[in-house]
């Protein structure tokens, strides 16, 4: 089922917190493609590949006019020693809970039969408009990025 709130053809907006606490809007991305993955929690093990992965492949997304930013729960505080532990290059924002639930991605989960809220990794494509071109539901982090890579190049031809 899905659970982004969003559609393809949507434009989509936000004012968030960087690591920095500095605000960042999705007008700064204007004229740029944005690939916008929403984590769980910072210094997990799928968050930490996910980040590594997205950071070892900036240079590619640079290449096609991309931006890569990761949105998790995590303050900024969290997100500055993340950043220095694994020397991400990806930009990283902070979401409250009731951002994360506007956009669907606050959800129910279950772990070792234990259910609980938390973010279900997701990752949109924005256009250098602001307007979501592709949606990831319910990521798999192995093979993810190259999943990405070829979806923007698929999207600028």
């Amino acid at each position: 089922m899905k659970y982004f709130k969003y559609d393809i053809g949507n434009k989509l907006s936000f004012n968030l917190i960087d690591s920095n606490s500095n605000e960042i809007s999705s007008n700064d991305f204007i004229g740029k493609w944005l690939i916008l993955y929403f984590y769980p929690k910072d210094n997990t093990k799928g968050c930490t590949t996910e980040a590594i992965d997205f950071t070892n492949s900036l240079e590619e997304f640079k290449k096609l006019n991309a931006e890569v930013v990761g949105v998790s729960p995590d303050e900024p505080k969290k997100h500055i020693k993340f950043i220095e532990k694994h020397n991400l290059k990806v930009t990283l924002l902070s979401a409250e809970n009731e951002v994360l639930n506007e956009v669907g991605v606050w959800q129910m989960k279950k772990m070792y039969g234990r259910e609980y809220y938390g973010v279900m990794r997701t990752t949109v494509i924005l256009n250098p408009n602001g307007v979501i071109e592709y949606v990831w539901e319910k990521v798999k982090v192995s093979n993810h990025i190259k999943e990405v890579l070829n979806k923007l190049i698929e999207l600028q031809k």
